[in-house]
């Protein structure tokens, strides 16, 4: 495949987590993250947005928001479940993706914030009409989801490579 086609990046922040008392990395979703997770699966769908790979922190809150995800798609992308994405910095976030295969048009991104805010805004050197404001007043709630075009490899992302196309999220 040329590595001059378009590609995208769906950048999605994990469904509302609970707090009970265990260790940050075990915290189950929250009844709201179980009914919001769904949503954001069918809007993805909706939107026309097909990933054929999905990189999902081994979060167990994004785990379980990955698997109510993913049956509101059309069909079932790769999953990989990466260490690197829990907690990780933006920097840390685009060596991650840099790893992806140029095989891959559509990936998908299940994180955490301020990770999947502050990628989605080191991406975005430009920004379709609303979806930069958008994403801002609401500082990229819980199961919300950006999206990132950019023409090019995926060892070529980088700060201020993309273009922000849309913002979603549930309770705007």
């Amino acid at each position: 495949m040329s590595v001059d086609v378009p590609r995208r990046i769906v950048l999605l922040r994990h469904a509302k987590a609970d707090w009970p008392q265990v260790a940050d990395h075990e915290r189950p979703l929250a009844d709201r993250g179980r009914n919001d997770a769904p949503l954001a699966g069918r809007r993805i769908a909706e939107a026309g947005l097909t990933p054929e790979l999905t990189l999902c922190s081994t979060a167990l809150r994004t785990r379980e928001t990955w698997k109510l995800v993913v049956h509101e798609l059309p069909r079932r992308p790769k999953t990989v479940y990466e260490e690197r994405l829990y907690d990780a910095p933006v920097g840390q976030l685009i060596e991650v993706i840099n790893e992806t295969s140029d095989d891959i048009t559509d990936l998908l991104v299940v994180g955490h914030n301020p990770g999947m805010h502050g990628l989605a805004d080191a991406l975005a050197g430009e920004a379709d009409e609303g979806a930069k404001e958008r994403m801002d007043r609401g500082a990229f709630p819980t199961s919300a989801f950006a999206v990132v075009t950019f023409s090019g490899s995926w060892k070529s992302v980088e700060i201020g490579c993309g273009r922000l196309t849309s913002f979603w999220a549930p309770h705007e």
